[in-house]
């Protein structure tokens, strides 16, 4: 079975009524083969600078030139606590032993590339 990633949930609603995916489940689409599922925006964010250390405080203003720059030898990613939901959703497909392929049918460009990438790396897909 295929996944089917897409950006957002009217994008997923879209391609699922092509590829004939018309069965209605929690966050997600089934059918004719395929599993359509969404981000709702960025489900997954880098960490902020005081994940990685306290030294840089919660706030800009409490970094200092003598810690700058940032360059975390291994990225941190969270998940959005508005969006917390479907990330499960999406983690249980990709997880999902019916599944053995994944599609990224995000916006084309950084921004839609990352969307995905960052749910992909947060959940250790392979």
């Amino acid at each position: 079975m295929q996944l089917v990633i897409a950006e957002k949930p009217s994008v997923g609603r879209s391609v699922a009524s092509v590829i004939g995916a018309t069965e209605k489940k929690d966050g997600y689409l089934e059918g004719n083969g395929y599993i359509v599922t969404w981000c709702i925006g960025h489900l997954v964010q880098l960490a902020s600078p005081d994940k990685y250390d306290s030294k840089y405080g919660t706030k800009i203003s409490e970094w200092s030139f003598s810690t700058l720059p940032i360059l975390p030898e291994h990225w941190k990613f969270v998940v959005s606590s508005t969006t917390k939901q479907q990330f499960q959703v999406i983690q249980e497909l990709m997880q999902d032993s019916r599944v053995d392929e994944i599609i990224c049918a995000t916006d084309a460009g950084r921004e839609g590339e990352c969307i995905f990438r960052y749910v992909y790396e947060k959940i250790g897909c392979t």
